[in-house]
């Protein structure tokens, strides 16, 4: 598996570009400098974040002074979406960082203190967007005139106690600018003053301390248009003053919908030009094409793998190296890595081949299109249904199953469909229509697909090995379940036990509503329905109320037999999984009683099982023995 992260690791060479914005801001000399780092969802923007600071502080290591020149600050957004304004927040925590750091250093001590002040009163001040433009016009902040219009509100009808009464003076402190604890002592009336006082302190705390702070904004697509316009309107603040550096990572078009959407009714070009003056130096991860996608898949099989960290790097480094020269058709695929002088054991070889295979697709399938997080998100699926394969016993080929998987992903649903229902329908599990177009494409020929195969995407995957035509398909479609139940011609159900078997794999939770439904079932069918059910339930490691529970019961209730099964399979669960909570659901069930024996005789069944049950019996809850 694979964390969904970003990360430290360049396995892309976005290196050159992390170094190139590094550049930069070492360039810039302590001049202000803005840097967006653009690009679609899952694209790599926060692992070029992570890049871009770790060549920073290669440079700072680098120095003979010392003492860094560089001061991080990370900020994201989106974790402080609905907890707290995120234009105070970025404020405060870049104060906060500057004071921690000039304590460290022992200079700009005053000034950083002085400037955590002023941030306590911006905070203070509650600013909203229409706050921002009465600040502009040298007008009383609005959130601090409804507050006062509030309070006197409830003073007049005199529905007030001590909390009002203190409120009334807290808010016109704010108003007069007596709140001692929220301003600076200096005399500075009027709120652009202040602002201009809060940015000149910053400037003034960066100088004392000789460093140059650098803020690293992340995740701002993912904001709310509010949490955005906040965050850019504190970026606004800061920006263009000596000794900062802003490094802002956000999908440049969500950023133009967040502002558009703010500030309804302004033409397009207003918002192009609102985004565009933030930003000094745009730079845009660049899109991966099939050698970066093939070289992704096969560095994250390498990170996997039981090779010692030496040769993981050299590994990672051997592919970076070769992807900056791809432009001179070099190439990255099983070949080259084999060459690379790293001893690689059968079973990454036999991953790393499936890599160089499934590569192109990965590129151009319109449902990954070579997105690193979708590719990762592929990968962890594939890891997972061969996990469930291997506890359950089911063979399954991974390429064999990778295969599908992408069809599946990416895939005509119709198709999709068409291909479970040869393989259940045939006694062998092959799909035989499959094996004419693959010994059509063997010969060279373009075999002509109908409808719903007639596009680009099915005849690539059918060229893409290995071929599925020959083999027998139900072991991957068994483990693959959760999309669509395997029904074999011997387990056929009616469309109405079809339906309630897909609804109970859907929403387990909801099987109650069925209940009537259920009693028009055939026994032969419900039996069929148990066997889904307790398929999937195999998968729960923990047995308190699971949502799969709940659909067993209906059935046990509907069947005797069925309770039977499902006393049986609940008594082969491992003691440590079985947890007391069960006990009330099961509580009142006849069939239950002989399973509550079982477990008060299993000295490995853990005290709060026993306990449970030995109390609702106790109580006359339960039938005794």
């Amino acid at each position: 598996m694979w964390t969904d992260n970003e990360t430290e690791h360049d396995y892309l060479n976005f290196g050159s570009v992390a170094k190139t914005v590094s550049q930069v801001i070492e360039d810039a000399n302590e001049k202000p400098v803005s840097i967006g780092v653009s690009g679609a969802w899952g694209i790599g923007k926060s692992s070029m974040i992570k890049l871009i600071r770790n060549e920073l502080k290669k440079s700072d290591e680098s120095q003979s002074s010392g003492e860094n020149k560089y001061v991080f600050v990370e900020f994201n957004a989106w974790l402080y979406q609905g907890y707290d304004d995120a234009r105070a927040a970025l404020i405060e925590v870049v104060a906060s960082t500057l004071l921690k750091e000039a304590e460290a250093r022992q200079t700009g001590l005053d000034k950083a203190k002085d400037l955590l002040v002023r941030v306590d009163w911006f905070r203070a001040i509650k600013m909203t967007a229409n706050t921002a433009i009465s600040l502009g016009l040298v007008l009383p902040p609005v959130g601090l005139v409804i507050e006062l219009i509030d309070t006197g509100e409830r003073l007049v009808h005199g529905d007030v106690d001590q909390s009002d009464l203190q409120m009334a003076e807290d808010v016109a402190q704010k108003v007069s600018g007596n709140a001692k604890s929220l301003i600076s002592p200096k005399r500075i009336t009027t709120p652009p003053q202040k602002i201009e006082a809060l940015r000149q302190s910053f400037e003034e705390t960066l100088q004392d301390m000789g460093v140059t702070l650098v803020v690293l904004i992340d995740d701002l697509d993912r904001c709310l248009p509010e949490t955005t316009i906040s965050t850019l309107e504190a970026i606004r603040l800061l920006l263009f003053l000596k000794h900062t550096a802003f490094v802002i990572a956000a999908d440049d078009q969500m950023i133009k919908h967040a502002v558009k959407r703010h500030f309804q009714g302004i033409e397009d070009e207003i918002v192009t030009n609102y985004f565009d003056k933030l930003i000094q130096v745009p730079i845009r991860v660049p899109p991966l094409g099939t050698q970066e996608v093939r070289a992704y898949m096969m560095l994250l099989y390498v990170e996997n793998s039981n090779l010692s960290d030496d040769q993981k790097e050299s590994l990672r480094l051997g592919v970076c190296e070769q992807l900056s020269k791809t432009w001179q058709g070099k190439r990255v695929d099983l070949k080259f890595l084999r060459e690379l002088n790293v001893e690689l054991p059968d079973e990454l070889v036999a991953k790393l081949d499936e890599a160089d295979r499934l590569a192109p697709l990965m590129t151009s399938a319109t449902g990954i299109s070579g997105n690193p997080r979708l590719i990762k998100r592929f990968m962890n699926a594939l890891s997972i249904r061969m996990a469930m394969a291997k506890s359950q016993g089911v063979t399954v080929d991974e390429a064999s199953l990778a295969k599908i998987l992408l069809f599946e992903r990416c895939g005509n649903p119709k198709a999709y469909a068409e291909l479970i229902k040869a393989v259940t329908e045939s006694d062998d599990g092959k799909p035989i229509f499959i094996s004419l177009w693959e010994e059509s494409i063997s010969t060279g020929n373009t075999p002509e697909l109908n409808a719903p195969w007639d596009d680009a995407f099915a005849l690539e995957w059918l060229r893409l090995s290995p071929q599925l035509g020959g083999q027998d398909l139900r072991g991957a479609l068994y483990v693959s379940r959760e999309h669509a139940p395997l029904i074999t011609p011997a387990d056929r159900l009616s469309p109405e036990a079809a339906e309630i078997l897909q609804a109970y794999l859907e929403h387990p939770d909801m099987a109650s509503s069925t209940r009537e439904q259920l009693q028009n079932i055939q026994k032969p069918e419900l039996s069929v329905i148990m066997d889904r059910l307790l398929a999937k339930a195999h998968q729960e490691q923990e047995w308190g109320t699971p949502p799969i529970l709940d659909p067993c019961i209906l059935i046990a209730q509907t069947d005797p037999a069925q309770a039977q099964r499902l006393v049986g399979f609940l008594k082969d669960r491992p003691a440590a999984q079985v947890k007391a909570s069960i006990v009330p659901k099961l509580d009142g069930e006849t069939w239950a009683i002989s399973l509550f024996d079982y477990w008060l005789d299993d000295e490995d069944v853990g005290k709060p099982v026993k306990n449970s049950i030995n109390s609702r019996r106790n109580n006359g809850n339960l039938t005794i023995k």
